[in-house]
């Protein structure tokens, strides 16, 4: 005769993970420590509902990244579906296979400009979008507008070569859920897209202390900070060369309309031509 024989649970034992938590005020973003614990993928997956960047830094560019204090909203799917939209083949297949690496990440779409990133999105079903910026024809703005004027709970995480202090709050102020240098992606990728699967935003030290700086009086801001989203939008779209009535068909606007905005964005920045517009862009890496 069998007689059943109880089994011994098996201890498992987890490292701690430590992280300081503090309480904030309503607009104040609190004080940003130097060096935070880096969370690998399998700690997230055990319930850390606090936001964590990765610690490492790069001398020069990249700044050493901190925890931003914003609780995930939504649960993150078992597999997370991602469209990548990279103008660059060989960007998109080095994030391909980096994220590979990750048990619950899918890549399931790639797109090259701003429209196959919609039409991708439109037959797929994607759980975040990495967008590029700078991409040929529908640009990265315009194809961020879209998106979320389609879908708007879909998270869509800016992937950009410009420096994150240069354009990210506008990109934010437009919808985006994160933004990215492409310098330090490979650090900071993973972490980001858990974030903003989440429901939360995720940005870097650099980026917060702008958001900061956004609260004080216009006077200390740079002229392009002080645009709406659809002056800023124009103001791009200027700079980069496209004259009044391109803009007014693409955003399907009156030329009149767009005439204004052009006036009131050149009123804005105190300047008085589009080559002023395009000249400002380039030297503040907003255009290449």
């Amino acid at each position: 005769m069998n007689h059943a024989v109880a089994s011994t649970p098996t201890s498992v034992h987890f490292e701690p993970v430590h992280f300081e938590p503090r309480h904030l005020e309503p607009g104040h973003l609190g004080p940003l420590p130097t060096q935070p614990e880096t969370l690998d993928s399998k700690q997230i997956r055990q319930g850390i509902s606090r936001i964590m960047l990765p610690s490492g830094s790069r001398s020069g560019s990249a700044r050493s990244k901190v925890p931003v204090a914003n609780t995930p909203q939504r649960a993150i799917p078992s597999m997370i579906r991602i469209i990548i939209a990279d103008d660059h083949a060989i960007v998109r297949a080095g994030l391909k296979q980096f994220l590979a690496a990750e048990k619950d990440m899918v890549v399931i779409g790639e797109a090259a400009d701003g429209m196959e990133t919609l039409a991708c999105v439109r037959k797929s079903e994607c759980d975040v979008v990495l967008l590029d910026i700078s991409m040929p024809g529908k640009n990265g703005i315009d194809t961020l507008r879209q998106l979320k004027r389609s879908r708007p709970d879909l998270p869509v995480l800016i992937l950009s070569a410009y420096s994150e202090e240069q354009f990210a709050v506008s990109l934010l102020r437009a919808g985006a859920n994160g933004y990215i240098s492409k310098e330090t992606a490979s650090e900071q990728l993973v972490a980001a897209i858990r974030t903003v699967i989440g429901g939360g935003k995720y940005v870097s030290p650099g980026v917060a202390q702008v958001l900061v700086s956004d609260l004080s009086s216009d006077s200390d801001k740079p002229p392009h900070a002080t645009l709406s989203k659809r002056e800023f939008q124009i103001f791009y779209r200027l700079a980069s060369g496209e004259s009044v009535s391109k803009i007014a068909e693409e955003l399907f606007l009156s030329v009149k309309t767009v005439s204004t905005y052009r006036a009131r964005i050149l009123e804005k920045m105190q300047m008085t031509s589009n080559a002023n517009l395009t000249y400002y862009a380039v030297k503040n890496n907003i255009i290449e």
